[in-house]
């Protein structure tokens, strides 16, 4: 059994699903990836990850509305949640923050690294 701090990936994209995965185990991060709304549900029900980076454009089921579904879900409406997406309009982040994600960052403006500081500056709150 690890005691390292897992991280849910929920990423249609495999190139930046593994960059972040890359970059996230370099950091010491358990990772765990979905690449799909509905994955991704399945896995913070089973894995409880300590952190989840939730894209919103994604096959199936949006972001928008996985985080609905884990913010009321009892096993995972406590995992704070990083919205990670090209959306960068002010209505996707307000709609983002008010359904309950943690936090919002637009893809194109943040590195790998950027990516980290901001998973670990979420875990320590």
């Amino acid at each position: 059994m690890t005691n390292k701090t897992k991280i849910l990936i929920v990423e249609d994209d495999l190139f930046l699903r593994r960059l972040c995965q890359n970059k996230l185990e370099k950091e010491g991060f358990e990772v765990i990836l979905a690449e799909d709304g509905m994955r991704g549900i399945e896995e913070a029900k089973k894995t409880s990850p300590n952190l989840i980076l939730l894209d919103i454009i994604l096959p199936n089921i949006d972001g928008f509305e996985v985080l609905k579904i884990l913010r009321d879900e009892v096993s995972t409406k406590l995992i704070p949640i990083i919205l990670l997406s090209n959306l960068g309009q002010k209505e996707d982040i307000d709609k983002g923050l008010a359904l309950g994600a943690n936090d919002y960052l637009i893809k194109a403006h943040f590195s790998p690294q950027e990516i980290v500081d901001k998973v670990r500056e979420v875990l320590e709150k």
